[in-house]
């Protein structure tokens, strides 16, 4: 195939990244974790080419620890880090994951020097922060998965508070990956009709309130480990606009440089997703009280950036 996509990080993100990309036979893909981890890498690989045939797709699926194979990707999506525990907020993985971050984006760059960074790792906004710093690539070329996973979540309440189908919903999530997300419930739509005008208010504040703690209430549901099937899902349909150059509007985990009174950080925000990664960020006419809801986001990881 002409595209090439690395994912680094086999865990259960990583796998099923690799397993989507390949059912949506959008490129071939490599799978890369720590030398430890070589067989089990090779071994997912291998499971994962073995469905082709099943499945219909035609790429290539490789996996190890050797990151020779990620040569010339056109796309590196970077899954590797410590996942959450129960009782562990995003921010407590800030320090342990910063280490893995910059040795997996050093190896990476060095084999695709004209790649895109996709950051899944947690603290997504202060990681894509990092990986952006230690790569030296255009803003651009570096973005997060956050809101797009987020607006899926929510998309999922309304659809559940509804009873309708979710084609029909559109739903909008700024804001950083975590507890201090912003949902936009005006932004939000079924068949087009926002839900501020479907809803009452207290329904809305409480599907807010659960798209705002989705990520922990799948971790204190699993027990050990932390969602993968949404936030691989997400993370593919980010990579899809990108090999395609879909131009998609969605909200991605960008560099602002005074867009929302913000600069300096990576925060969730609708952009434009094409062949060159972040072709546009988009500014909506926020009310007083959603432009400081999102500055105060914003915020709290200046503060860890600053730490970091």
């Amino acid at each position: 195939m002409k595209n090439k996509v690395t994912v680094i990080g086999a865990g259960n993100v990583g796998a099923t990244c690799g397993l989507l990309l390949a059912m949506r036979n959008l490129c071939d893909v490599v799978l890369i974790d720590i030398p430890a981890m070589e067989n089990p890498t090779k071994g997912k690989a291998l499971d994962i080419a073995q469905a082709a045939a099943t499945l219909g797709f035609e790429g290539r699926v490789t996996g190890g620890s050797d990151y020779a194979m990620s040569e010339g990707s056109d796309i590196v999506v970077l899954t590797a880090g410590l996942a959450r525990k129960p009782g562990m907020d995003r921010l407590d993985l800030l320090r342990k994951n910063a280490d893995i971050v910059k040795d997996c984006v050093e190896n990476a760059v060095k084999h695709s020097p004209d790649c895109k960074i996709i950051v899944v790792t947690n603290p997504i906004d202060v990681m894509v922060y990092h990986a952006w710093k230690i790569c030296g690539f255009p803003a651009e070329r570096v973005f997060g998965q956050a809101g797009v996973l987020d607006s899926s979540r929510y998309a999922t309440f309304v659809s559940m508070e509804m009873n309708t189908s979710i084609r029909e919903i559109s739903a909008m999530v700024l804001g950083g990956h975590g507890d201090s997300m912003v949902p936009l419930p005006r932004f939000t739509t079924v068949a087009g009709v926002p839900i501020t005008e479907l809803l009452p208010a207290e329904r809305i504040a409480a599907m807010n309130e659960r798209t705002a703690k989705g990520g922990g209430e799948i971790v204190q549901l699993l027990g050990t480990g932390s969602a993968y099937y949404a936030p691989a899902a997400s993370t593919v349909k980010m990579v899809a606009a990108v090999l395609q150059d879909t131009k998609a509007i969605l909200p991605c985990s960008t560099l602002l440089s005074g867009q929302y009174g913000i600069s300096d950080v990576f925060v969730g925000v609708p952009v434009k997703l094409g062949a060159r990664g972040v072709e546009e960020i988009l500014e909506l006419p926020l009310k007083p009280d959603e432009l400081s809801a999102l500055q105060k986001s914003a915020a709290i990881y200046v503060k860890s950036i600053a730490e970091l």
